[in-house]
């Protein structure tokens, strides 16, 4: 059995294992997509990371002091609230704001 010892390169720009969001192909905005929305409460937030970590689209963005959410890109999926683990991500529907009241 014989070791592959060179790496072929990528055939597109945009392919990787991972991907940093910088590339026009995962820059489109998909805001208007959803139907609910993540809704981040600081109170109950560890700084984990895993919400950056498991946000497909990539729009969770560490911050100083907390993390944000840019909504022109958020597909309202819910991993980012499925995957924390101090339940400081609620999903609640477009239209409703952050404390549950319309």
């Amino acid at each position: 059995m014989a070791l592959i010892t060179e790496r072929k390169p990528w055939i597109f720009d945009t392919e990787a294992a991972w991907s940093d969001g910088s590339k026009e192909l995962l820059c489109l905005p998909s805001g208007t997509w959803r139907t609910e929305r993540p809704v981040l409460h600081q109170e109950h937030c560890t700084y984990c990371g895993l919400c950056y970590l498991y946000c497909p689209p990539q729009c969770i963005h560490p911050g100083a002091e907390a993390y944000t959410v840019d909504l022109e890109f958020c597909k309202g999926c819910g991993i980012c609230a499925h995957e924390c683990p101090t339940a400081a991500i609620e999903m609640v529907a477009e239209g409703v704001a952050g404390d549950g009241s319309a």
